[in-house]
């Protein structure tokens, strides 16, 4: 997926604009995020992909797993999981019990176990193996939201499609580039003003951003390379 785009693009000054900031350049924002994250741990799902787990069931199961799990938690249970099952087939053979013990660490254990064992069987009883490649198709399975159906499309199939969690959510609205008050308003805010070779990195990127720099209270705001662009909308106290 390319990182920029030939000419950049701005977002315009938003009403309540602060006249020392600059208009925002994701292209110039992009390549200061990377240089920021470089030394940082990988978002969970980017990070399964490139140790090898990036088949779309593999990231289906895991962006299913990650839903409210600590990036950390949910790698260890993944890999743990992925040691014994990686296909709907040998996933679908577990009994729930022992997928429940595999689960062991994420939130919400019984109820992912039965969702992971009930969309496994689906995919290899009625889809010949083949996890569905549409927001409408995923989210069809019990369990799967936009934002899970949106890693996936991104993460195992390249499509160009925003996963929109709490970190995304939070640090576009306080860039100023968008003003929502849920997830998924921000997701069809950001399609209108994001350009499309970002929408899959946005995660990948702030994913990490948000947990050790633009936290959710006292953000490193004196240390962030974005502050010059950065509204700081809603933030009363920095670092």
């Amino acid at each position: 997926m390319p990182h920029a785009v030939p000419q950049a693009k701005t977002v315009p000054a938003p009403a309540r604009d602060r006249p020392d900031k600059a208009p925002f350049d994701f292209d110039e924002a992009f390549r200061r995020l990377r240089t920021m994250l470089a030394d940082r741990p990988k978002a969970a799902m980017f990070d399964l992909r490139d140790r090898g787990y990036g088949s779309p069931f593999e990231q289906l199961v895991s962006s299913l797993i990650s839903a409210r799990t600590r990036d950390e938690t949910t790698m260890q249970v993944c890999l743990r999981l992925f040691e014994v099952a990686r296909t709907p087939t040998q996933m679908a053979a577990l009994e729930e019990e022992t997928l429940v013990e595999l689960l062991h660490g994420a939130t919400f254990p019984k109820p992912k176990a039965r969702d992971i064992l009930a969309l496994s069987r689906r995919i290899e009883d009625e889809l010949g193996g083949a996890v569905p490649d549409t927001m409408e198709g995923l989210t069809a399975f019990r369990g799967v939201g936009p934002k899970i159906a949106a890693l996936t499309l991104g993460v195992a199939f390249d499509h160009p499609v925003i996963a929109v969690d709490i970190h995304v959510h939070r640090i576009a609205n306080r860039w100023g580039i968008i003003a929502t008050t849920t997830p998924e308003r921000s997701m069809a805010a950001l399609e209108k003003v994001l350009p499309r070779p970002y929408w899959i990195e946005i995660n990948e990127r702030l994913v990490p951003f948000g947990k050790f720099v633009c936290t959710g209270e006292r953000p490193h705001c004196s240390t962030c390379l974005l502050l010059d662009m950065c509204r700081q909308v809603g933030v009363t106290t920095a670092r």
